[in-house]
């Protein structure tokens, strides 16, 4: 009799997470420049502004991670971190994705800062979730989700999905962006709007 050997098991993380995003014990990070976003917000005329102001290497947001493995029973635990600012009307942004594998879920948690989780479906449906400190969010797979700062302070999010999720980009950017928009209300809040560019959901059942 054969004996397949044992598939290895990963060592457990031991971790310290600040409420700045910081993770103590991370295998990566990475961080995302205002130039990086080109693009990603509605008016490029208002984008110039910051860009001229600050310059393309500012910093717009960081991730840092903990991962063991890449497989679907394993986890990715990071923290991201979004700076305050608003181009036009919009508030700060980062650019969104749908999972890859569209059924993943994903969990957020704020850890500071005073945030918006924007979510919509290929077929058309908006949901707009405030988030600050202690306070969460359970994105369900199929749901394209992006984070928005709408406070005068970092945006400390702690993120876990699976693995194996993968992230879709570029669909957002096929779309002409999400077909709502976080903008200030006029009166120091924020309200959604809808995004006159967006053409709809295209290449991965959508419109």
């Amino acid at each position: 009799m054969t004996f397949s050997p044992p598939v290895p098991v990963a060592e457990p993380g031991a971790l310290s997470i600040g409420t700045d995003g910081s993770i103590g014990g991370r295998t990566g990070s990475y961080v995302k420049h205002l130039r990086d976003l080109d693009g990603v917000y509605r008016d490029p005329v208002a984008f110039a502004a910051p860009l001229e102001e600050r310059g393309g290497g500012a910093l717009a947001y960081r991730v840092q991670e903990h991962r063991t493995g890449h497989g679907p029973g394993a986890l990715i635990v990071g923290t991201s971190t979004l700076l305050p600012g608003r181009v036009g009307e919009e508030y700060a942004l980062t650019r969104g994705h749908l999972h890859a594998v569209a059924d993943r879920a994903e969990l957020y948690h704020c850890l500071s800062g005073r945030g918006v989780m924007l979510l919509e479906t290929l077929d058309g449906q908006s949901r707009a979730v405030p988030l600050s400190a202690g306070r969460a969010v359970h994105v369900p797979g199929h749901w394209i989700h992006r984070s928005v700062n709408v406070g005068d302070e970092p945006f400390v999010t702690l993120f876990t999905y699976p693995a194996d999720a993968g992230q879709d980009y570029g669909l957002i950017a096929r779309a002409g962006g999400m077909a709502q928009l976080v903008v200030e209300d006029g009166t120091g809040g924020w309200r959604t709007r809808p995004n006159p560019q967006h053409r709809g959901y295209r290449g991965r059942g959508g419109a």
